[in-house]
Parts: C-alpha cells; sequence; structure tokens
C-alpha cells in the first residue's frame, strides 16, 4: 500500500532527477564563470590612475635615481669598512710586534737599536695614519648614505601626499564601480529568478520537469550565492534591508500558498466522496496512505484499526468490499488483491 509509483517508474524519476541536477550544475558552472567576469567589463581602477601622469612619471624617476644612488652608497660605506678593519688589523699587530721588540730592547738596553727603535715608531705612525685615513672614508661613505636616505624619504613623503586625494578618489570610483557591476549581476540574475518563479507556478509537473527544475535549482544557486556576497556593504545596511525583503517576501508567499492550500482543503472536504476521489492522483494517495495519514485531507488515520472504513477527520472512505468476493480492501485499490477484479475508481495517474 505504501508503494504507489510502478518499480521503472521509481528507478526512472530518480534518473530524472540526477538529470535535474546534472543540468543545473552545469548551468551553475556556466553562470559562475558569466557573474566573475562580469568584473572585467570596465577598466581595472588603480591609484595613479587619479593622479597626475607627468608628476608621476618624475616621482618615479627620482625615486629611482635615489635608490640608485643609495645603493651604490651602501656598497662603498661596506668596501670602506672593510678597508678600514685590514687598517686597524694591520696596526694592532704592528703594535704588537713592536711592543714585544721594545721589551728585548730594553732588557739588553744595546743603543745600537736606536736607529731601528726610530724606523719602527715611523712604520706605526703611518700604519696608524693609515687607520685614520681609512676611518675617515668610512665616516664619508656613512655621510653619503644618510643623505641619501633622507633625499629618497623626501621624495617618499612628496608621493605620499600626491597619493592621499588619489586615493580617496580612487576609493570613490571603486565603491562606483563595485556598485555598477553589482547592478550588471542584478540584471544577469533577477530575470532568472523572475522565469524560474514562473516556471515552477507552471511548469514544474509537466513533461520536461527535469529541466525545469534545473532551472530553478541553477536561478535560486545564481541568487543566493552568485548575487548576494556582492551586495553592497554601506555598513551592513543594504544587506540587512535586503535580507528582510526576501524574507517578508518569501514568508508572505508561505503564508498565502498555506491559506490558498487550507481553503483548497475545506472546499475538497465539502464535496461528495465521488467527486472528491476525482481530485486525487493515484500514486500519490497511495504514498500518502502508506504514511498512515489520510489521501484526502492528510491528517493521521490508524490503518490498523479493521473497523475503520473512513477517516474520521473529513469522511472519505478508505476502505471498502470487493463487488466479487467481498473482501475488505484499500478503497483507493484499482484492483482486488484476493480475485483481480476491477474496482471501480476514478482516481488519476
Amino acid at each position: 500500500m505504501s508503494k504507489g509509483l510502478r518499480l521503472t517508474e521509481k528507478w526512472m524519476q530518480r534518473a530524472l532527477w540526477l538529470v535535474a541536477f546534472a543540468f543545473a550544475a552545469f548551468l551553475i558552472g556556466l553562470g559562475g564563470k558569466v557573474v566573475e567576469n562580469l568584473w572585467d567589463v570596465e577598466q581595472p581602477l588603480t591609484v595613479e590612475g587619479f593622479m597626475d601622469p607627468a608628476q608621476v612619471r618624475s616621482l618615479r624617476a627620482e625615486e629611482a635615481r635615489l635608490e640608485a644612488r643609495r645603493d651604490a652608497a651602501q656598497l662603498a660605506l661596506e668596501q670602506a669598512k672593510q678597508k678600514h678593519e685590514v687598517a686597524r688589523s694591520n696596526t694592532a699587530s704592528s703594535r704588537q710586534t713592536f711592543d714585544n721588540w721594545l721589551a728585548t730592547r730594553r732588557a739588553t738596553a744595546r743603543p745600537d737599536q736606536d736607529p731601528e727603535l726610530i724606523a719602527r715608531t715611523r712604520a706605526l705612525d703611518a700604519l696608524e695614519a693609515g687607520e685614520r685615513t681609512a676611518l675617515a672614508a668610512v665616516e664619508t661613505q656613512q655621510q653619503g648614505l644618510l643623505d641619501a636616505h633622507q633625499a629618497l624619504a623626501g621624495t617618499q613623503e612628496r608621493w605620499k601626499r600626491m597619493e592621499g586625494p588619489a586615493y580617496t578618489a580612487w576609493l570613490k570610483a571603486s565603491t562606483s564601480k563595485e556598485l555598477r557591476v553589482f547592478l550588471y549581476r542584478l540584471a544577469l540574475t533577477l530575470p532568472l529568478l523572475v522565469l524560474a518563479g514562473w516556471l515552477f507556478a507552471r511548469k514544474r509537473q509537466g513533461q520536461y520537469w527535469p529541466f525545469v527544475w534545473g532551472f530553478i535549482i541553477f536561478a535560486l544557486f545564481a541568487f543566493f550565492f552568485e548575487l548576494v556576497p556582492y551586495l553592497p556593504s554601506y555598513g551592513g545596511y543594504v544587506r540587512y534591508l535586503v535580507g528582510i525583503a526576501i524574507t517578508v517576501l518569501v514568508g508572505r508567499y508561505a503564508i498565502v500558498s498555506l491559506q490558498r492550500y487550507l481553503a483548497r482543503q475545506r472546499q475538497a472536504e465539502a464535496l461528495p466522496d465521488v467527486e472528491r476521489r476525482q481530485t486525487l492522483r493515484y500514486d500519490a494517495a497511495l504514498a500518502r496512505l502508506g504514511k498512515g495519514v489520510c489521501p484526502g485531507c492528510e491528517r493521521p488515520v490508524d490503518l490498523k484499526d479493521a473497523a475503520l472504513d473512513y477517516c474520521p477527520h473529513c469522511g472519505i472512505g478508505l476502505f471498502d468490499r470487493c463487488t466479487c468476493c467481498t473482501t475488505r480492501k484499500n478503497a483507493f485499490a484499482r484492483f482486488c488483491f484476493a480475485c483481480g477484479t476491477a474496482a471501480n475508481t476514478t482516481l488519476a495517474d
């Protein structure tokens, strides 16, 4: 009683749902590419695009020249430091040798070594003079590097002063571009959503329903996952307002649908039993009975009760007896399960 659909029909229904999801997946992939590439419809915006090109070229050239000067000064400073280190090492080594020799001379007190003392002292003085010269060269290169850094910092400061108004203009233009691209995406996805609503209302149970449902899934995905993330924020107001509007629309549709459904149910329950059966589909009736609910009013009923032949809520017949063998059977079955006699049912497929 719970198996309303034929076995082949059931599997074909599942296969058609796979077709619907596959169709939706390919549409979603194509739509995602289109929505993503809409950002490239307009030219990319840069901060430099809102600055004077002549001043930009001048500052860039000056910045490149000063960076080269800084790098050259840094290299020269490293070379000067290396030379100073060598000179200082030579002086230290010579002084150590001189101190050792001088200690030996004092121990022997030989006057014939006075000329050598003078020569060694002069050599040591020459090394110390070379060390001072190397240190002066290091200080000169340090000053040159400092000058290069200060000149480069001045150029960068000029660049920041010129970049400030340009950044403000760029930010404003980027916001406008974001809004325009969002409108492009809205113009693309909103008709899809409207068309999906029309298909849902008119064609969802037609012959080509897998393609209809596939398109509906695609349109909903395109709107809620491809469009909504690109909503301009403006502090969150736009997104909250859009969320409120969508909630109101969906809620109103749900409320209206519920009221219409209840109205149809009340009208159907007021009809005679035979006319009510004409409004029910065979597969839907068996599926509802399989779930333990009345096919007419969809309220729970105890189908295991052998004394229950009519729905206690709406009065529609649930069980009757075969006109041939008088076996108690499902009133919605087309044939008697005991003798195979055709039942007098008016249910649609």
